[in-house]
C-alpha cells in the first residue's frame, strides 16, 4: 500500500547552501569559521563542512577493491549555526527586511546584508 501522508511543513531556514556560519553549541562549538554543505528544509537541518564526522564503512567492490573506512560529515540541527557577520567577527542572528521589493536576510546587530 501507498504511503500518502502528508510531508510535515517546511521549516523557514536562516541559512543556505554556502553560508559561512559559527556552531554555537554542541560538541564541536567554536568560533571557527565553516561552510554550510547542504540544507534539509523538512527536518531543520544542516551538513556543515568538518562538524559531526562520522565513520562510514565501505564493502570491496569493482569500484573500491580495497573496502575501508571514510569519515563524513551528518546533519545537525539548523537552531546550532549562526551566519557569521565579518563585521562583528563572530555569528550573528538575522531577520528578513524587504530591500526593493525583494526579501533579504540582515544581521540583528551590525546590520550586514548577507543576500
Amino acid at each position: 500500500m501507498l504511503n500518502n501522508k502528508p510531508k510535515p511543513p517546511r521549516r523557514p531556514m536562516h541559512v543556505k547552501k554556502g553560508d559561512k556560519v559559527v556552531v554555537m553549541s554542541g560538541q564541536y562549538k567554536s568560533t571557527e569559521v565553516r561552510e554550510v554543505l547542504k540544507v534539509d528544509a523538512q527536518a531543520g537541518r544542516v551538513i556543515v563542512q568538518g562538524v559531526n564526522l562520522r565513520w562510514k564503512h565501505h564493502k570491496r567492490s569493482q569500484q573500491n577493491p580495497k573496502g575501508g573506512r571514510v569519515q563524513l560529515e551528518q546533519p545537525i540541527d539548523a537552531s546550532k549555526v549562526l551566519l557569521f557577520s565579518a563585521k562583528l567577527g563572530k555569528g550573528t542572528r538575522t531577520k528578513v527586511d524587504r530591500v526593493e521589493g525583494k526579501k533579504v536576510r540582515v544581521g540583528v546587530r551590525c546590520g550586514t546584508k548577507f543576500d
